[in-house]
């Protein structure tokens, strides 16, 4: 039975990276650091930990976010080119972060409370 314990959390763990959308970062990590090649300090190889680590995040937290604010997240960061886990996890923080916010605080919808 010990031996059968790794497994088992190693499954459960897969499992719940399982739900974490799956996306192709290297083009945007190619593009960025193309973009800031002359300025020397944004490598792709860079982009790409720190997307890995951001995936990594999210397996672990995934189910800590709500099911409306992961749809919504998901179809923001999928806007404007090619989805970045960084983003997606960034929305989910933040709109997670928002919900602690007092109710006069909070944005009701996207235009805010000025919206009219």
């Amino acid at each position: 039975m010990p031996a059968l314990l790794p497994a088992i959390v190693l499954a459960s763990h897969v499992v719940l990276a399982a739900d974490v959308p799956h996306f192709n970062v290297a083009p945007s990590c190619e593009a960025a650091a193309d973009a800031t090649i002359r300025q020397g300090n944004r490598t792709a190889d860079a982009c790409l930990h720190d997307e890995q680590q951001a995936r990594e995040d999210l397996g672990q937290k995934w189910d800590t976010f709500s099911e409306a604010d992961q749809t919504r997240c998901l179809r923001l960061s999928n806007l404007g080119g090619t989805p970045s886990y960084v983003e997606l996890l960034t929305c989910l923080q933040l709109a997670k972060a928002s919900k602690q916010l007092p109710g006069e605080d909070r944005l009701n919808g996207f235009g805010g409370a000025g919206e009219r």
